[in-house]
């Protein structure tokens, strides 16, 4: 709503600064967050496959299991031996002045072991935490050692898996197949002057980013999108005048990665300049361009900056503010730029103005303009506390004064939007245990004005912050404002209007007139609000999904939302060879061991489960899971999904604690999984396990395959390793395994800031308990274990690749080798934490990682 922002995956996690959604019919972005930057997991589900094939599906067995472990390992390949260094440790906590602990050469004295507000103990003396593979951090990924231990690792991973090729060529072809791989996205309004959308083409791996100028620009008030008649042809355009401002294939030639992080058009009228940021080697650090898009030239790029990927438009087409990183990667400073353009400007050129700097390691820093574009917000946070500044661009176009809205209270979250003169605040200010929706006249230091927002006749509170609904934010139209959030544990959407009379005052508080709950057919699904650029509108996007209904794009009515007459389906994600009515899924609740009842999404083939049903056969179960920072596994959509399932696997969810699917409680203490209630998590996966297997009956251990990806490589870890005999097999994608040794070491990107996720362990209260759960740390000696693939990327910033090299040899050290299944690394060596960001390398990826399941699942052997 506030701006043009691309990215090449979709992450629904409340922490990221944009959520896209690129993989379907739209791209979304989404209200502002708290904090931008996490473990998050790449959730870019590529489309994928066809229909089920009961003959290739039924005659899954243990004994084929087994087969195939055994053909495996008989080939006699051997893993490379990892070097173990006993001796060598991290210290946890009061670092003696003369000895190193293990850390980087040189870091040691500038450590900073506790955030400046902590009143936590330090241990001291300090605790050595065993390393015995610390050698494989290379920060400057050039030791010719760790190199060569890395190639060594994917050459064994390639041997192993040499008789896959050809299941992995037949997934690939199967996942291209359900891709309309010549499309387009749902054009979209903007300012009454263009259509801006994207297309993709055949053959080619990256979004072409597109706009057509209005039939009718200078009177078009209406915004209705024309009807589309197009043949399907690359080179046919998608409307009339269509015209390309940003094609990144052309960006990625001869580059082995490539992701624009932001695109943004000018806020003139004639839309005319792009600002875009772009990331060549997976490591999340942009470079800024500008672009004159009638020129089609590059008119500003200092080759200096490097940022973290946001940028914004001041209130004209030369101002532009940017956000730098730290050492550690930490967005902590704010710039103004202003673009010489003109030749004449040549001579004028200013330095780029300094605006705002964080200076605690445990903040960190983004920007955004409120959806009317009139203030510009400054935001630092933490996981518990935070803080905004604004500037009005509209007082004055050099204005660089910044004002607070409310300084710093610990562990009082807020976000702000603006709406005709009004702060609109969400905040869990008093400690309520979800977010609060509030108001208050735009001003600033106005925290004790914050009233909460209630119904004009009856006073009645909309979100008072309490534990059946929660609330993740809100965007403000002209007449109206739409709010996200969840009730039931399913997405929600609600579109209020505030009162005309208090909405025109600008010293009192808003109320609203009437809000309305959008309803929809399905029981689960994913619904959020779309790509909208006007303000001045009375039509809403959303993009909606389900388990088994492909990505729509959705238009609404404001004024009545839930009118099923004037509510349209924009577009529908094509997904060739699918058909709905074969697809079966349920949505159920699983009692674990300490009573709670969690959520579980199952999707499936009805012949399957009319199998399963009938005969009480066992069937192949893949389980997943992320639980963490408050983040949502949402009941989606992914033709991927299908590669398995037409092959008779069973596809389940399970929303575990320290998500946000039933609201903040989910996810905080004292019943949530965060800090000292961590272990919620893996007790509720393993629970989830344990269920279908011994009361569900639904499958065995050696047909039930469990993935994570990033945190989500944390709770698959530390899953099986305390219940390592409930798994066949498991895929641990960039994993956070190595907990303790990263979570003391605060030059390591987004340690400091995670000290409010997972604990310090550093701290007294932390060690013993963080320790207890560390993958790394407990890996059971002399037990058999799943066969289990872990993948990295040499570039990322988020889990450095280390921690999946280490926690493999310490698999294969500990683990029983005879009853065992095989560990499996693979290292991309040009990419970062996304993974590919070509879309064709990204789905040969998955072809990959899939053919592995399939293959220890025994069913390869059906292809």
């Amino acid at each position: 709503h506030t701006s043009l922002s691309f990215s090449p995956f979709t992450t629904r996690n409340p922490r990221t600064h944009t959520h896209t959604h690129i993989t379907g019919t739209t791209f979304v972005t989404a209200i502002r967050p708290f904090t931008n930057y996490n473990r998050s997991p790449s959730a870019s589900a590529s489309p994928g496959s066809k229909g089920w094939n009961l003959h290739q599906s039924s005659s899954s067995s243990n004994n084929s299991n087994s087969n195939s472990r055994n053909s495996m390992s008989s080939s006699q390949i051997e893993p490379p031996i990892a070097k173990r260094e006993e001796d060598r440790v991290v210290l946890a906590g009061v670092l003696p002045k003369a000895e190193s602990s293990g850390q980087a050469e040189g870091q040691v004295k500038e450590l900073i072991r506790q955030s400046e507000s902590s009143t936590n103990k330090l241990l001291n003396p300090a605790r050595p935490i065993p390393d015995p593979y610390g050698w494989l951090r290379d920060e400057p990924r050039t030791d010719p050692a760790v190199l060569d231990h890395l190639k060594a690792e994917n050459e064994y991973t390639k041997q192993t898996t040499q008789h896959l090729e050809s299941l992995r060529q037949t997934l690939y072809d199967e996942m291209v197949a359900s891709i309309q791989e010549t499309d387009y996205t749902t054009p979209t309004p903007r300012n009454g002057k263009y259509w801006y959308y994207s297309r993709t083409n055949k053959g080619q791996s990256y979004k072409i980013y597109c706009r057509a100028k209005m039939a009718n620009a200078d009177d078009n008030d209406n915004n209705e999108c024309p009807k589309i008649e197009w043949d399907g042809q690359a080179t046919t355009p998608i409307l009339s005048n269509e015209e390309v401002y940003l094609n990144i294939n052309t960006l990625a030639k001869d580059k082995s990665y490539c992701s624009v992080s932001s695109a943004t058009i000018s806020p003139t009228e004639t839309q005319n300049l792009l600002a875009y940021t772009v990331d060549y080697t997976g490591d999340e650090i942009y470079s800024l361009y500008v672009k004159d898009i009638e020129k089609d030239k590059i008119v500003d790029h200092d080759p200096s900056i490097e940022c973290s990927g946001s940028v914004v438009w001041g209130n004209d087409s030369k101002t532009l503010y940017y956000v730098k990183m730290d050492d550690a990667h930490r967005p902590f400073q704010v710039y103004r730029r202003i673009l010489s353009i003109d030749d004449d400007d040549n001579d004028k050129k200013q330095e780029d103005e300094l605006l705002f700097e964080q200076l605690d390691d445990l903040y960190w820093t983004s920007i955004d303009k409120s959806s009317d574009y009139r203030y510009l917000f400054i935001s630092t946070s933490s996981s518990e506390t935070s803080e905004v500044h604004y500037i009005d661009l509209h007082d004055d176009g050099n204005n660089t004064s910044l004002k607070c809205i409310a300084p710093k209270r610990t562990k009082v979250l807020y976000d702000v939007e603006h709406y005709n003169g009004h702060w609109i605040i969400t905040s869990n200010v008093d400690e309520t245990p979800n977010m609060r929706l509030m108001s208050c006249p735009v001003s600033d230091h106005c925290e004790k004005d914050w009233k909460d927002m209630s119904m004009t006749d009856d006073a009645a509170k909309l979100f008072d912050g309490g534990y059946q609904r929660s609330l993740d934010g809100v965007e403000a139209f002209d007449g109206y404002l739409v709010a996200s959030g969840r009730e039931g544990g399913i997405p929600r959407v609600w579109v209020m209007e505030p009162s005309k009379s208090t909405s025109s005052s600008s010293s009192g508080n808003l109320t609203i007139d009437k809000s309305t709950q959008l309803i929809f057919d399905e029981d689960a699904y994913d619904v959020g609000v779309g790509a909208n650029y006007d303000y001045v509108s009375d039509k809403l996007t959303l993009y909606y999904d389900s388990l088994t209904t492909p990505l729509q794009s959705l238009q609404i009515i404001m004024r009545d939302p839930n009118n099923k007459e004037t509510r349209t389906v924009l577009k529908q994600k094509n997904v060739p060879g699918y058909k709905k009515e074969e697809y079966g899924c349920d949505r159920i609740t699983v009692t674990v061991r300490d009573g709670t009842d969690v959520p579980v999404s199952m999707v499936y083939c009805k012949e399957v489960m009319k199998e399963f049903v009938s005969s009480g056969k066992t069937m192949p179960v893949h389980l997943v899971g992320y639980g963490s920072y408050g983040a949502c596994s949402e009941a989606d959509f992914s033709a991927t999904r299908l590669s398995l399932m037409k092959r008779g696997i069973i596809y389940v969810m399970a929303h575990v604690r320290g998500g946000g699917e039933m609201g903040r409680q989910w996810y905080e203490e004292p019943n949530g999984a965060k800090y000292l209630c961590k272990e919620n998590t893996f007790n509720d996966f393993c629970d989830v396990a344990k269920w279908l297997i011994q009361d569900k009956k639904l499958t065995t251990p050696k047909q039930l395959s469990c993935e994570g990806r990033s945190a989500g490589g944390l709770l698959i870890g530390a899953s099986i390793n305390q219940c390592p005999d409930l798994f066949g097999v498991a895929i641990l994608g960039v994993p956070f395994v190595d907990v303790v040794c990263t979570m003391t070491d605060s030059s390591i990107p987004l340690t400091c800031g995670e000290w409010e996720e997972w604990g310090n362990p550093n701290e007294e209260k932390f060690f013993d308990y963080m320790m207890g759960y560390s993958p790394m740390n407990n890996v059971k000696g002399g037990v058999k274990y799943p066969s289990c693939l872990l993948t990295g990327g040499l570039h990322d910033p988020r889990v450095q690749y280390w921690e999946p090299a280490k926690f493999a040899a310490e698999l294969r050290h500990k683990h029983d080798k005879n009853a065992s299944g095989p560990v499996c690394l693979k290292i991309d060596m040009s990419a970062g934490h996304f993974s590919a960001s070509d879309r064709y390398k990204y789905l040969s990826e998955l072809s990959f990682d899939y053919a592995f399941l399939l293959d220890q699942l025994g069913l390869h052997h059906h292809d």
